[in-house]
């Protein structure tokens, strides 16, 4: 008798139910919401499965400009009307690169809109990119110049030898970048030294993770149970290019304590900033000593990583 009631109670619980997400089905249905025309999705994935390849994402997303099935901005006017009004777009995607491989979203091209995307903008701004600092650092653009021209020169002084010049150029804008970041050059065949050696191998495999689209992006779920070993390879891989970056800032940091020693009459924040030497790690050690809150070690790393994480193989 008891069970029978227990079974009679269970079927109307479930009656009421089916009933209740029926009728939401039907009202569903009945509220037609003026939303752009989509391709069939399936639960829980949506429209992953018309994306064949995700890292080539921009390619897979090229039919979708050319038909009625999908809503995708590509004029410049409505899509600057859409960045400028609207605070969401100015933000980058949360991906799993940018929380174990860019300081938690701290570097600047993944930082939350915000005062502290806007201060590194400023810094950056002012640093790196101004008129005065462009002319501090015209010598190295001469000097980085100057050796491409002498390799050229010598690859060709006893017969005449074909050049990839599109390699030989990207080599000489990222010297020229880590130059003012960091003071040091790292690619070329003159950089042959361990520690641009270790910087190329870091670089390498920080952009073949960095710079790739995984399904643990799009796949929350597949987090939970780190997807093909992913988020631990991250994690391996910044431990040694945090290790790469926080060595530069040690360095630059012994270097103007040392140069302070040497000069008793100088104040530390003025060790760095001597003639056009000065790099934008020594620019944030100086602002350290007034803001050590915000100018952490961790905010300098970041910054410098901005021209790092440009560079490749």
């Amino acid at each position: 008798m008891e069970v029978a009631s227990l079974f009679n109670i269970i079927l109307i619980i479930s009656i009421l139910l089916f009933a209740l997400i029926f009728k939401s089905i039907i009202q569903k249905r009945k509220t037609r919401r003026n939303l752009p025309p989509t391709p069939p999705a399936l639960p829980i994935i949506g429209h992953l499965h018309l994306l064949k390849l995700l890292i080539n994402f921009h390619r897979n997303m090229a039919p979708f400009c050319s038909s009625n099935s999908g809503l995708v901005k590509s004029l410049w006017s409505p899509l600057h009307q859409q960045l400028k009004n609207d605070i969401i777009f100015a933000n980058r995607p949360q991906l799993l690169s940018g929380k174990h491989m860019n300081y938690n979203y701290r570097t600047m091209g993944l930082a939350p809109y915000g005062d502290y995307w806007r201060n590194l903008r400023r810094l950056t701004a002012l640093e790196l990119f101004s008129t005065s600092r462009l002319a501090m650092s015209a010598s190295i653009r001469q000097e980085e110049v100057e050796l491409l021209l002498k390799e050229l020169f010598l690859a060709s002084a006893e017969k005449p030898a074909p050049v990839e010049l599109t390699s030989k150029l990207i080599e000489v804008v990222f010297n020229i970048m880590l130059r003012m970041i960091s003071g040091k050059r790292f690619y070329g065949k003159d950089a042959v030294d361990k520690e641009a050696e270790e910087f190329r191998d870091i670089m390498r495999e920080v952009m073949e993770l960095n710079g790739s689209t995984t399904l643990n992006d799009f796949l929350p779920v597949l987090r939970w149970v780190d997807f093909l070993g992913l988020e631990r390879r991250m994690k391996k891989v910044f431990q040694k290019l945090d290790k790469f970056l926080q060595s530069l800032v040690e360095e630059h940091r012994r270097v103007r304590r040392d140069s302070t020693h040497l000069s008793p009459g100088s104040s530390e924040s003025d060790a760095g900033n001597k003639g056009t030497k000065s790099t934008l790690i020594d620019v944030m050690l100086s602002l350290q000593q007034t803001d050590p809150e915000f100018y952490t070690d961790e905010t300098i790393k970041g910054v410098s990583y901005l021209g790092n994480s440009s560079c490749r193989n």
